[in-house]
């Protein structure tokens, strides 16, 4: 079978090769990690204290530290199902959980809209900035430099907390080293890499060449801000697409059954896209049940 390309992971098409940056740091897996380096280096490219700066392993550590510190909360659907699964207690009357841009939409909040909680892990890819700086407000606010630097295996995520006491508490219920001494030792390289404002301009553009390929074949993507767009009335692309090795996510976890979401590609790859596409919608006996165009 060719080699997968799997579009069902909202990544940077435009990351840098983060298999040669480690490749610089191995001597530190001989080595028990220390995240103060790597935890100054985020809070210099965030403009925030290191104090209230707390590294993570993935933004699912992150979650899971601030949904145990807030003990209840309130998750308003569709969104992200990590919240709820976490929160000890949903409840309407506490603070709500959102992700900006939304996880699935893809569309940002208003900048009036309030949170006791946000998750920004596509928030530099979808504005060039690091923070909207909701944390100065009163918030937490989770991220996942996993989306940024494309790196899923690597597991950093953070936490920035509203204050130092938040801070502190969080990383008392971390347990001892939660953050991989090769990881620690990456991020200041990471982000020295860093070109948010030309990474967001460069998902817009290959957002629009993705929606363009999307409506020749009939679909209509729903408007983003993200690095990904959302299809609705689509419920068996994602079958017909992994037939030429192309995966792409169904929503049902979000509620949303019938939709599929697809990660903006890397420009090399917008040619197979394409003719996945062509492929998956001409009429014909190939795919049972397959809508034909």
């Amino acid at each position: 079978m060719a080699e997968v390309l799997d579009l069902s992971l909202s990544l940077n098409p435009s990351a840098p090769d983060v298999a040669s940056l480690a490749a610089a740091h191995l001597d530190a897996l001989r080595r028990y990690p220390d995240p103060t380096g790597a935890t100054d280096a985020l809070a210099a490219a965030m403009g925030a204290d290191p104090d209230r700066v707390v590294l993570t392993n993935g933004g699912a550590e992150a979650i899971s530290l601030v949904a145990a510190d807030v003990g209840a909360g309130w998750v308003e659907p569709p969104e992200f199902s990590l919240y709820a699964r976490h929160l000890p207690v949903l409840d309407p009357a506490a603070g709500r959980w959102r992700s900006n841009p939304c996880n699935p939409t893809g569309l940002l909040a208003a900048p009036s809209d309030t949170a006791a909680v946000w998750d920004e892990a596509f928030w530099p890819l979808s504005t060039g900035t690091w923070t909207r700086g909701d944390a100065d407000r009163g918030a937490f606010v989770v991220g996942s430099l996993t989306k940024v630097f494309a790196c899923p295996g690597l597991r950093v995520g953070y936490v920035l907390c509203p204050d130092r006491a938040a801070a502190k508490r969080l990383r008392a219920r971390q347990p001892e080293w939660p953050v991989n001494a090769l990881a620690c030792s990456l991020v200041a390289d990471l982000l020295a890499t860093a070109d948010l404002a030309a990474w967001s301009a460069a998902i817009g553009d290959l957002r629009a060449q993705l929606v363009a390929l999307l409506r020749s074949a009939g679909y209509e993507p729903h408007p983003s801000d993200a690095p990904w767009v959302l299809v609705p009335d689509a419920a068996d692309l994602r079958d017909r697409l992994a037939a030429r090795a192309v995966l792409i996510r169904d929503c049902a976890s979000f509620g949303l059954p019938a939709t599929v979401r697809i990660a903006v590609p890397p420009a090399a790859h917008l040619p197979r896209l394409a003719a996945a596409l062509r492929w998956a919608t001409a009429p014909g006996p190939r795919r049972p049940g397959g809508r034909g165009r």
